[in-house]
């Protein structure tokens, strides 16, 4: 019984600390959490991100997102503005794992 328990305290303290990477896209802007836009260059970005193949690949909120098929196992929802001025984050997609990053450190707390 103690093992039980000690697994679920750690599993919920393994997806609280994950910082919001497992995202889910929003078809309406009220049901999401946050609003970004999709930059052209990465120069223009507050954050680069890395699409990885699984949740368990995801860092934390250091760019690399797992876009997951459940609105309920997401961490964050997004929604895809096509203004920037209506955006709360500026992102644009890497190619390389290494490339992924905050360029704009002052809008981290948008996906704590």
């Amino acid at each position: 019984m103690k093992k039980v328990f000690f697994a679920s305290v750690f599993l919920v303290i393994l997806v609280i600390s994950s910082n919001a990477q497992i995202v889910y896209p929003v078809n309406n802007e009220s049901q999401a959490d946050v609003k970004v836009y999709l930059v052209n260059n990465e120069r223009q970005a507050d954050l680069c991100v890395y699409t990885v193949n699984k949740d368990n690949q995801t860092g934390k909120n250091d760019g690399k997102w797992f876009f997951d098929y459940y609105e309920s196992q997401a961490q964050k929802k997004i929604y895809f503005v096509d203004y920037e001025n209506k955006a709360d984050l500026k992102i644009y997609f890497v190619d390389y794992e290494y490339q992924a990053g905050w360029k704009n450190k002052s809008k981290f707390y948008i996906l704590q």
